[in-house]
């Protein structure tokens, strides 16, 4: 393309943007689709010659759109919430045209310098001391596996050379989370060797915490039966219920046996920059790695990842690896040494363009609105006698489930309980106005609703409990 006509194109796609954006409202959450349907109407081979840029805007509205499940919907209140707002958006653009790779300093000084900025800022936003420093990687997946790369090390140091054998017959290495962990960290505990036999899972309470009392019992039956503790990973903000672990005395335990702790507060970690949430993080600036997640809670485009940690000697030897033609005599930190990938995205862009163009006040105040409208829907499902909670509301994740109508509701056993739940769910999500998720509590199918969308409203919510009260009577007719 010639200048004028790149212009012409990308004012031409950022109007279909907006189009979309201004229609969104309107669409069912998810597609009405059985597996394999979009497949089939594309063409087996891609085309010889260049095809007007129409003909792919028109094949993006009849092919694409109406094939997917469209996580900027105000009504997607599933899961942790990853939604894009206008900065961010416009950051992926520049970032594609100037398609940097931060792997070394010198491939890409202001890409890796910006990246050491942005995550300070993070770290100053959360209010995390100043001990902790860090990198972006892709998502907590990566972000949990590189921590538990350098707790390995730690543990067993030289193991990047020689493998995962133990040393004088040593038994299993053994990384320790709640029964409500997130299921990133059982990849990480295979990736590194440790196996999923090799995860201990410490029961949570009432209040789906991890119980401290049992942490510190299991590592020291564990040691006294010659095995290596590597890790405990504490999570604020779990992802069935958003509950927080008790992470000041989990710090505590970890310090006094010597293990690594790391801190996953992927969905939860932006709510640190509220203080009335403060309490609920006492303890995470003793742990010696943590995760948080722009993409989930601050509105940034997928995929950024922050994984900040206290020592970055600890991170780096576990992973470094210079060949020969990337060696250089620059003295300067090389992002490359402080995850897996060679190639790095020029991620930093997207929370520098954020934080300029909205300020951290203004993104305080989306947290606050956020936390408010999960806890009026939790005030609707506590007055409503078809409806009650599953657990604790918690930053604004509710869980709650529909309760069976009377005359049914003492015959019903556990499995019909949990069975008109699911239905519910379904017929709720199949109406497409919005779309909730489920998670299973003490063997009990729970709805969840999370509010986190740059994009959600009042409405939005209302709409929730409008579906929700309509299915749940039509079931019961």
């Amino acid at each position: 393309m010639s200048g004028e006509s790149f212009v012409a194109a990308s004012e031409r796609v950022a109007r279909w943007i907006a189009e979309y954006r201004e229609r969104l409202p309107s669409l069912p959450v998810l597609p009405d689709l059985t597996p394999g349907e979009v497949l089939a109407r594309l063409p087996d081979k891609a085309p010889e010659s260049p095809e007007p840029l129409e003909a792919v805007l028109e094949d993006l509205d009849e092919l694409i759109v109406p094939g997917l499940t469209h996580w900027n919907h105000p009504g997607f209140l599933a899961y942790f919430s990853s939604s894009s707002s206008d900065p961010g958006i416009l950051a992926e653009f520049v970032a594609a045209a100037l398609n940097v790779n931060a792997m070394l300093w010198k491939t890409a000084p202001a890409a890796s310098e910006l990246e050491t900025r942005m995550v300070d800022w993070v770290r100053q936003f959360v209010g995390l001391p100043s001990v902790f420093e860090g990198v972006l990687q892709d998502t907590a997946s990566s972000s949990s596996l590189t921590a538990l790369l350098a707790a390995r090390e730690r543990a067993i140091p030289g193991t990047r050379e020689r493998g995962l054998r133990q040393p004088d017959g040593g038994g299993r290495l053994r990384v320790y989370q709640s029964d409500q962990a997130h299921s990133s960290i059982d990849k990480a505990a295979i990736a590194a060797g440790i196996g999923l036999d090799g995860i201990r899972r410490v029961p949570s309470d009432d209040r789906f915490r991890m119980k401290p009392a049992k942490l510190l019992r299991t590592l020291e039956e564990d040691r006294a039966a010659g095995d290596n503790p590597i890790m405990v990973c504490a999570t604020l903000g779990t992802t069935s219920t958003a509950s927080v672990d008790p992470v000041a005395e989990i710090a505590g335990i970890c310090a006094e046996q010597g293990v690594w702790l790391h801190v996953d507060a992927a969905y939860a970690g932006p709510a640190a920059a509220l203080s009335e949430l403060q309490h609920l993080f006492e303890g995470w600036e003793l742990a010696d790695s943590i995760v948080l997640n722009p993409h989930k809670w601050l509105t940034t485009p997928i995929d950024c990842s922050v994984l900040l940690y206290r020592d970055a000697d600890a991170v780096r030897r576990s992973l470094n690896s210079t060949p020969a033609y990337l060696e250089t005599d620059v003295e300067a930190r090389n992002l490359m040494d402080y995850g897996l990938p060679l190639g790095r995205r020029f991620r930093a862009l997207k929370l520098w363009f954020l934080f300029r163009r909205q300020g951290a006040a203004e993104l305080r105040g989306m947290l606050r609105r956020h936390i408010e409208l999960a806890r009026g829907f939790a005030d609707w499902v506590e007055t409503e006698a078809r409806f009650e909670l599953a657990a604790p509301p918690s930053f604004s994740t509710v869980c709650f489930r529909a309760v069976p109508p009377v005359d049914h509701r003492e015959s019903a056993s556990l499995a019909d309980w949990n069975g008109w739940n699911r239905r519910l769910l379904e017929e709720v999500n199949r109406r497409g106005r919005v779309f909730l998720s489920h998670t299973e509590l003490s063997g009990r199918f729970v709805l969840r609703l999370s509010v986190g969308s740059a994009w959600v409203r009042d409405e939005d919510i209302e709409a929730a409990e409008t579906e929700l009260a309509a299915v749940q009577e039509s079931l019961k007719t």
